[in-house]
């Protein structure tokens, strides 16, 4: 069972997503899955490289070997630097192309043709909109600790639960750039009225409140004219 700090730590994982425009709990997980994965192949290679030190053994299935990673498109890299342990220390921007441009058609290619790994990996998409966001989630989740078995597996349950308590009570909330789109392609104007059944924390009406005050300020110089919301029906009468 997740508790203290370790729940912290994937809550912060789980609110950067949030802020960062994903909402989807399912795309949240997915994309954190994909990443820890990454994360831990590195953390398999360190550990077959010490080993091979050690004993002078040669190393076997290696995954960063020393040939270059050249999608269609792309400028060529040394497959070392889609470790892990290389990319998080880049600059966002930087982190961002190895990840987006490298990293993950990697993982579209790996494995054998036919297997069940390469048939599950064929389509990992990568859907981090930001560099910023994904510099903020490696950030985080290299504070997690994953060497335990049991750690992963109370982390998984953890965030199936939240993915469960999210569809039971309907928390899937509209990201806000999302809502800023939505309320400028509709462009209310005052007396327009708008209705928002499953208001939630009235994003919509929000935003739909500061476009007013953005494109006609008049409205707001006469209090008899102002935004009436009426939390009950989450209706608003808009400049009316």
């Amino acid at each position: 069972m997740v508790t203290g700090a370790l729940k912290s730590k994937v809550d912060a994982v789980w609110n950067a997503f949030w802020t960062g425009g994903i909402a989807n709990p399912i795309e949240v997980i997915e994309q954190i899955t994909y990443l820890l994965f990454i994360r831990r192949l590195d953390e398999l290679q360190l550990l077959a490289e010490n080993r091979a030190r050690v004993t002078g053994e040669p190393l076997v299935h290696v995954v960063f070997g020393e040939g270059m990673s050249a999608p269609p498109g792309r400028t060529p890299r040394p497959l070392n630097d889609l470790r892990w342990s290389r990319f998080k220390n880049l600059d966002a921007t930087a982190m961002f192309e190895v990840v987006d441009g490298h990293v993950f058609p990697m993982l579209r290619s790996m494995g054998e043709q036919g297997s069940s790994f390469s048939a599950n990996m064929k389509d990992a998409r990568f859907t981090i909109p930001t560099p910023a966001l994904l510099a903020k989630v490696v950030d985080l989740l290299e504070a997690i600790p994953m060497d335990d078995t049991d750690a992963k597996g109370d982390i998984y349950e953890y965030m199936l639960s939240k993915l469960a308590t999210s569809g039971t009570n309907g928390q899937f909330r509209t990201p806000r750039h999302i809502i800023r789109l939505m309320v400028d392609m509709t462009a209310p104007k005052p007396g327009d009225r708008i209705v928002d059944p499953a208001a939630g924390t009235a994003g919509f009406l929000t935003v739909a409140s500061e476009y007013l005050r953005e494109h006609h300020p008049e409205i707001w110089a006469d209090a008899a004219r102002a935004c009436l919301v009426t939390s009950a029906g989450c209706c608003g009468r808009l400049g009316a």
